[in-house]
């Protein structure tokens, strides 16, 4: 790996060192490493479905020691609205006008999305937006045809000297239209929290956006403040961090050199969501709720929403308390063979963790050293949803390269499809993870753990992306709630659909969760 003095000046600035940089390299020529699927984790094996009186009983749990804890609402928000565009992007630059017609358009191209999208206009959060805007850009708006009306309506919404919605951070973007106003995703995330994320009338939201839109969200935050904190009778603390440029990392072009931009420059890319882990480790509380930021719903679902965050807060509470007591007995010197027996059937039924055959050969000191590793970890609770074949990642039991069985979140690009055995897995998967997380990230004395000596650092990802109409190489890190948090604690839980609402196109805007009426 050849570097340039400039080359250097450039990796100190982003934080890095030339060993680090040259070890992302060997990661990105190496490819992807599978990760080597079990089987699907279901329902009674590693999934657990409580009963409404098991429901009940958690929510009361969280609620009763609500006011004792300290809680952030945690919402990676750092996406642009882009991709949310394609469809509409993509017709912008095939439609000739001249020479077609918009069904035939549809009819030829067979494009289901955008003839949803025309069939739905007029229940889009930001139509009476548009529309008003289209009146001042086009004086004879009335007069156009009704082809030539749908095909300026897309061109108001996304050109860079009109609207330029899809420049907005998702999070900014109007998503719900009710009788008075038109509310943010940013917005309905406050309301959410203040039903499920408040102690003592406040409520800790903490946004990861891109720094280029700090201001936006600031602005955001001001307009609507005192609205919002009156409506919900919360006072709202709301922060924000930027992905930390150390966390970006080198890219390489296909033939495993080094990628330079036309100015020669070095490109370090930002490496995903796995990113966040340090965002996430900067937080000092005791309960986080995580939850992304497309994934929300018009305000008559919050509290049917809230209940469900209420019942994996009391989860987490109940078991954090158990794991607590056996971490007292063990550093206390009260643990015995008698206590070890009960951390073990602990760790196998409440965190489906499977103990070697060699430990019953340990020494007793021996035992009560595992056991302790074993239990002094962060603790997520996840809300599982069922499989309605959406892209992105489910519960599998995972082994490893030490042989070691484990239940973990995977994603499907870390998953070798091209091997029928692990196809077949995915094939039977019955659930999804709506990254829908509360978690522990503290132990017993109340102090924060390293969340980075959690992580399973083989769980990166690889892909090819392109720029400059040039195709590289590019590394992400191991993502947030699938290898950063690998090596925690877990606990699965199933939870209903209506939790489960994100926002991945413009057309999702139209489906039922997101309309107020």
């Amino acid at each position: 790996m050849k570097l340039t003095d400039k080359d250097l000046v450039q990796i100190r600035e982003n934080g890095l060192t030339v060993e680090q940089v040259k070890h992302q390299s060997d990661i990105i020529k190496k490819g992807i490493s599978y990760t080597n699927l079990v089987e699907a984790a279901t329902v009674g094996n590693g999934i657990i479905r409580l009963s409404t009186k098991e429901q009940n009983h958690f929510v009361e749990v969280y609620e009763d020691h609500l006011n004792n804890l300290s809680i952030v609402k945690f919402v990676p928000a750092s996406g642009a609205a882009t991709r949310m565009f394609k469809v509409l992007f993509q017709f912008l630059k095939n439609f000739d006008p001249e020479n077609d017609t918009i069904n035939a358009y549809i009819n030829k191209h067979k494009n289901s999305g955008l003839a949803i999208f025309f069939a739905g206009l007029e229940k889009l959060p930001f139509f009476e937006e548009v529309v008003h805007k289209l009146h001042e850009y086009i004086s004879n708006f009335n007069d156009l045809s009704y082809d030539e009306k749908r095909l300026e309506f897309i061109k108001t919404m996304l050109s860079e000297d009109r609207l330029n919605y899809s420049a907005y951070p998702k999070g900014l973007l109007p998503f719900h239209r009710y009788e008075q106003h038109v509310a943010t995703a940013f917005e309905e995330h406050l309301f959410e929290a203040s039903l499920y994320a408040a102690s003592k009338e406040l409520a800790n939201v903490h946004f990861t956006i891109s720094p280029n839109h700090n201001k936006r969200f600031d602005d955001e935050f001001k307009f609507i403040e005192e609205d919002v904190e009156e409506q919900t009778k919360t006072k709202f603390n709301v922060s924000f961090s930027n992905q930390k440029i150390l966390t970006d990392t080198i890219t390489l072009t296909l033939r495993d050199e080094l990628y330079r931009d036309p100015n020669g420059k070095l490109l370090f890319r930002a490496s995903g969501h796995g990113a966040l882990l340090e965002n996430l480790n900067a937080l000092d509380y005791d309960i986080i709720f995580i939850k992304n930021i497309d994934n929300v719903t018009v305000s008559k679902h919050h509290e049917e929403l809230a209940k469900y965050k209420k019942v994996l807060a009391g989860v987490l509470v109940e078991t954090q308390n158990k794991t607590f007591e056996f971490l007292r007995a063990i550093d206390e010197g009260h643990a015995d063979n008698e206590t070890c027996v009960e951390i073990v059937e602990f760790l196998t039924k409440t965190f489906n963790q499977k103990i070697s055959h060699q430990y019953s050969s340990l020494s007793t000191i021996n035992k009560i050293a595992l056991l302790k590793n074993r239990l002094n970890r962060p603790i997520r609770v996840g809300g599982i949803v069922k499989n309605e074949k959406e892209p992105g990642g489910g519960p599998f039991w995972v082994k490893d390269k030490s042989g070691d069985i484990t239940l973990q979140i995977v994603e499907f690009a870390q998953i070798d499809l091209k091997d029928n055995t692990q196809k077949e897995i995915v094939k039977n998967a019955t659930h999804f993870n709506p990254t829908d997380f509360v978690c522990g990230i503290k132990n017993y004395k109340g102090e924060v753990f390293d969340l980075k000596n959690f992580v399973d650092n083989d769980t990166y990802f690889v892909t090819v992306k392109s720029r400059f109409d040039e195709e590289i190489k590019v590394l992400e890190r191991p993502g947030l709630w699938n290898g950063s948090m690998a090596h925690w604690n877990s606990i699965f839980i199933e939870v209903p659909l209506i939790t489960f609402n994100p926002v991945k196109t413009v057309n999702d805007l139209l489906k039922a969760p997101h309309q107020y009426r």
